[in-house]
C-alpha cells in the first residue's frame, strides 16, 4: 500500500477526540492512528474504547502485563505487524518483566514462563488461527489454571485483538515510531518488521 486506506482525523479536533487521546497516552505513550481512523464514526471509536477498558481492565490474577503478552502472540498469530508492536510495547509499560519480553516466543520451554501462562499463550495462538485450533487439551489445560471468569478475560483480549488485527492490516494504519522503536527492540530478530504500516 502507498498509503492507509482512511487517515486518521486531526487528534485535537474536538473535544471528544482529545479524551480518547488522553487515555491511550497513558496505556501506550501516544495516540494510535488506529483509533483516529475509528474516529471518523465516533460511535466506532467509543465503542472500541469501553470494549478496550473492559477487556484489559486488571482484575487481578490474569495481570495487565499478562494480557499484554498474549495479545502479542495472538497478533503474531494473526500477522498484525502493528499490532505486535503495540502490544509488545504495552507489556513492557504494564511490568512485564524483561527476560518474558526477550523470550515469548519461546514460552513453551523458556523457565521463566509458569505452566499457567504457558495454558495461556497455548490457548492464545490456536484462538487466533484461522480456522480455529482450540482442542479439548488446550481447554483442559487452560481450565487446570483459570477459572471461568479468568478464561473470560482471556479470551476477551484474544477476541478484542482479533478486532485490532483486521482493523490494522486491511486499513494499513501506519505505525507510530515510538510502538516501531520497541518492536525493533524485542521483535526483530524472530524476523518482525514494520511491513505494510510505514510509509514514506
Amino acid at each position: 500500500m502507498n498509503r492507509p486506506l482512511v487517515s486518521p482525523i486531526d487528534k485535537s479536533g474536538s473535544t471528544e477526540a482529545a479524551e480518547m487521546a488522553a487515555f491511550y497516552e497513558e496505556t501506550l505513550g501516544f495516540t494510535p492512528n488506529s483509533l483516529f481512523t475509528m474516529m471518523h464514526r465516533p460511535r466506532i471509536a467509543a465503542a472500541f474504547l469501553e470494549m478496550n477498558q473492559a477487556v484489559m481492565e486488571n482484575k487481578g490474577k490474569v495481570t495487565s502485563a499478562l494480557k499484554r503478552l498474549l495479545a502479542y502472540l495472538s497478533s503474531r498469530t494473526a500477522g498484525c505487524r502493528y499490532c505486535e508492536a503495540h502490544a509488545i510495547r504495552a507489556a513492557e509499560r504494564y511490568g512485564s518483566e524483561q527476560d518474558k519480553l526477550n523470550n515469548i516466543w519461546d514460552y513453551k520451554t523458556y523457565p521463566a514462563f509458569t505452566d499457567a501462562e504457558r495454558a495461556v499463550f497455548d490457548f492464545a495462538i490456536a484462538s487466533s488461527s484461522v480456522p480455529n485450533a482450540v482442542t479439548q487439551e488446550i481447554s483442559d489445560q487452560l481450565r487446570e489454571h483459570w477459572d471461568d471468569g479468568e478464561i473470560v478475560e482471556i479470551l476477551g483480549v484474544v477476541a478484542l485483538f482479533g478486532y485490532l488485527n483486521r482493523w490494522n492490516d486491511s486499513m494499513g494504519t501506519q505505525l507510530e515510531e515510538p510502538a516501531a522503536e520497541d518492536g525493533n527492540k524485542y521483535l526483530a530478530k524472530n524476523g518482525w518488521t514494520r511491513g505494510k504500516h510505514m510509509y514514506t
